[in-house]
């Protein structure tokens, strides 16, 4: 199924203005069950987008970060859904350094096969999917393609990028054994999916996850990343991530 964007980005943009309302005054921050942050910016931009895609598409499920997550016996039986993040990045919301991002996926079968990332501070939304290819698109311009189809084992140079906020030993040791195979390794860091965005565009080589995250953090720039020529793999078995599991936490996972 080709899924139309245009009503998924017109509420990413939506969503974006509300979050940079409240970025740019005092907010109060939460702390959920799990020990992460909650803003009112986290709820707004949820609000938002699951009214957009409630009157967009009906009939399609939806799972957000920030609603209950129905009991797998019932998500099991979706064949299609939308997952949602609708502010990746609370961590960087927080400190203000503009990285984070709104994320909205389409996933088929477990399988994301559309994507809409907008990061509002630089007015940049990255869209696409396998199927039409990937986009980015700055404050309202045309909308260029994005295409990365070098692999970062041909180069000589690595650009490795990893996440600002969960830097880990293992993540080390991959640059480190870059280095060791005669590569020179530039570092980069940055914050949510954005990561993912880096690679699919060709502004980073390879972002190995080695840490953490939820299926909600990867699925919307998962599409665009596949959509730009790269995979995203599970770290062990080297299989395509999978999507609305039982455990929606996601294993390890290299983008390359």
């Amino acid at each position: 199924m080709t899924v139309d964007l245009e009503p998924v980005k017109d509420a990413a943009l939506a969503a974006g203005e509300a979050i940079l309302e409240i970025y740019a005054r005092e907010f109060s921050v939460e702390e959920k069950e799990d020990k992460s942050p909650l803003t009112e910016a986290d709820r707004a931009a949820h609000e938002i987008l699951v009214a957009a895609l409630g009157e967009a598409t009906p009939e399609i499920p939806i799972i957000s970060e920030e609603a209950k997550t129905l009991p797998y016996e019932e998500r099991k039986e979706w064949s299609q859904l939308w997952m949602i993040d609708p502010l990746d990045g609370t961590k960087e919301f927080i400190k203000k350094n503009g990285e984070f991002t709104i994320n909205v996926a389409f996933v088929e079968s477990g399988v994301p096969t559309a994507g809409v990332v907008y990061q509002p501070t630089e007015k940049k939304l990255y869209f696409g999917g396998p199927e039409t290819g990937a986009f980015c698109q700055v404050d309202g311009g045309e909308a260029a393609p994005v295409k990365n189809e070098a692999h970062y084992s041909e180069k000589a140079e690595v650009r490795v990028v990893a996440s600002r906020s969960h830097l880990s030993p293992e993540v080390e040791k991959f640059v480190e054994d870059l280095k060791a195979e005669g590569k020179d390794v530039e570092f980069l860091s940055a914050g949510s999916s954005l990561k993912l965005c880096k690679v699919a565009e060709g502004s980073a080589d390879v972002y190995p996850r080695l840490a953490p995250t939820m299926e909600w953090d990867t699925a919307a720039a998962h599409a665009i990343a596949t959509a730009a020529g790269r995979k995203v793999l599970q770290w062990e078995s080297r299989e395509t991530l999978q999507y609305n599991k039982e455990d929606l936490l996601n294993p390890w996972f290299i983008v390359e």
